[in-house]
């Protein structure tokens, strides 16, 4: 924001107060400054949209080739927030430029019409001299007296790439609304691909170089003298005829940087497209969740890394993330797919592409780690619980962390099964080797009826859940967050506690709340830090 502001408050002063612009605001005004300096904030955020996408070059700055703090990690976590931010100005700062430049072509049509004096209407009667290699004389490009503003939108360089832009601009911006890409992501994933349209457009919408400035002549044009004797323009030495120069284009020069890495990125993509991925099994369980153990030459992940999933006999542009749930000890990757999410069951075929990093990267990086899943949301954490499980196979694991605290919120007692094996292994392991307070779980299911409690109270005196077959037994309804916060800062008084979502993000708020309201501001003491998975 600072940057915005700076930018449209320099470029504003230099189009309204620069010498150079003293003849072309004779002819519009302030609306010279009001077009010009959303183009200057324009430019800066359209060569910042295209990074936050760029999803290896998050990958690799956030990984171990850049050394990231935990401060900068969690703002690439938010890229997709920044991605929106940035649109949001690009949408605000093109209307302005818009409606400024409206404004622009209906009074450069009117001073050429004389309507506005003498001085206007001599600075619209000036021609391009013909024995002038450069053009350099005109001021108002409108050079005909029969020029409409819809003449002029169509038939010229910079209003053509105008329409265009604006065009594509609101398509996209109207496709990505919520409620459209819940219920239509196809029009949403189709629509957004017009930014290809966008910045082409971009690229030559400045080469009309319709806004001109006064370049120096010799002898020089001395505006305070001659501004208001233009009968005298050319006549005496001190009123040489003024000469006009378009601004030199510069929006490629600040896109062109992004673009070059956008198309290397879709490149790489392209050639993970390419590569080919093998089944090792396919197993269909019956809480309605697909799991996918696949082998991929050459790949390598990381807890919690997520991978896109392209299935070409339905659409060779759609790509779908999804968590991966294996470990990086395994020598192949797993996928667990919702039902009602599957669009690739009855495809042997498959692309994928990553892996890709997320927030849940850092969970070995705190102390304490908070593990929040939401259904199945709780991907993500199912491959770091692997992950433990297989450094502990080791005798000495080099774990910075000491104590997690796993949730998992479910709406339905099936919802549990796929993943309750997993922590039965874990379970048993920790008991054997005497560290049951490493590893402190609760499932939480969040619907059920009258007859299921009923079943429930008459099994409670079993040593094992009767749902889960766990130890622990499966607490019903929500979590209150205060208790589970409170618990953890006093088990934890003097600890950093990583706090990490994969869930809705009306549980997201909430538990960035907590995170805030439980940290202590004793930097000696407990400290919760939230993150959240975005895709």
């Amino acid at each position: 924001m600072g940057i915005n502001i700076f930018l449209f408050v320099r470029f504003y002063l230099f189009y309204d107060s620069g010498p150079q612009f003293f003849y072309t605001r004779q002819l519009l005004g302030s609306a010279l400054a009001w077009a010009r300096a959303p183009a200057a904030v324009l430019n800066f955020n359209c060569m910042l949209i295209l990074l936050p996408v760029c999803r290896n070059l998050l990958s690799l700055l956030r990984g171990s080739f850049v050394c990231c703090g935990r401060t900068m990690r969690k703002q690439l976590d938010k890229n997709l927030t920044f991605h929106k931010l940035v649109a949001y100005m690009i949408a605000l700062m093109t209307a302005v430029h818009t409606v400024a430049h409206l404004l622009n072509v209906e009074w450069y049509i009117n001073s050429r019409h004389g309507r506005y004096g003498p001085l206007p209407g001599n600075l619209s009667m000036l021609e391009d001299d013909d024995d002038d290699d450069h053009h350099t004389t005109f001021l108002n490009p409108v050079q005909s007296d029969s020029t409409t503003p819809t003449i002029f939108a169509f038939t010229t360089i910079a209003g053509l790439t105008g329409v265009v832009i604006t065009l594509a601009l609101i398509l996209m911006i109207t496709s990505s609304m919520e409620v459209i890409r819940r219920s239509y992501f196809e029009v949403f994933w189709y629509t957004h691909h017009l930014f290809i349209i966008f910045f082409a457009g971009l690229v030559f919408h400045g080469a009309g170089r319709i806004v001109r400035g006064q370049v120096s002549t010799d002898p020089p044009h001395n505006t305070t003298l001659c501004k208001d004797h233009p009968d005298k323009w050319g006549k005496i030495s001190e009123c040489p005829i003024p000469q006009f120069a378009g601004g030199f284009p510069q929006t490629w020069m600040w896109v062109i940087g992004p673009m070059v890495i956008y198309i290397c990125e879709r490149l790489l993509r392209f050639i993970r497209y390419l590569q080919a991925v093998r089944y090792k099994k396919i197993v269909m369980h019956p809480s309605r969740v697909l799991e996918l153990q696949l082998v991929k030459s050459g790949f390598k992940m990381d807890v919690g890394q997520y991978v896109f999933l392209n299935c070409p006999e339905i659409s060779q542009l759609e790509w779908h993330p999804f968590t991966m749930t294996s470990a990086p000890e395994e020598e192949f990757f797993t996928i667990h797919i919702r039902q009602a999410d599957t669009f690739c069951l009855f495809s042997l075929l498959i692309g994928v592409d990553g892996p890709f990093g997320t927030a849940s990267e850092d969970v070995f990086d705190y102390e304490v780690s908070m593990l929040v899943g939401a259904g199945i949301g709780v991907t993500p954490f199912a491959s770091i619980l692997k992950s433990i499980w297989y450094k502990f196979k080791d005798s000495n694991p080099k774990l910075r962390t000491r104590k997690i605290y796993f949730y998992w919120l479910c709406r339905e007692t099936h919802a549990f099964e796929w993943f309750a094996d997993l922590l039965q292994v874990l379970e048993k392991e920790m008991d054997e080797r005497g560290l049951k307070d490493f590893l402190t779980y609760k499932l939480f299911l969040t619907g059920w009826d009258h007859t299921h409690a009923a079943h429930v109270m008459v099994h409670f005196d079993k040593d094992t859940d009767v749902i889960t077959g766990l130890k622990q037994k499966t607490h019903y309804g929500r979590p209150n967050w205060d208790k589970e916060f409170e618990q953890v800062r006093q088990e934890n008084p003097s600890s950093v506690v990583g706090t990490f979502l994969c869930g809705p993000a009306a549980l997201a708020k909430v538990l960035e709340k907590k995170c805030v309201k439980y940290s202590d501001v004793d930097p000696r003491k407990t400290k919760f830090y939230f993150n959240k998975e975005n895709f």
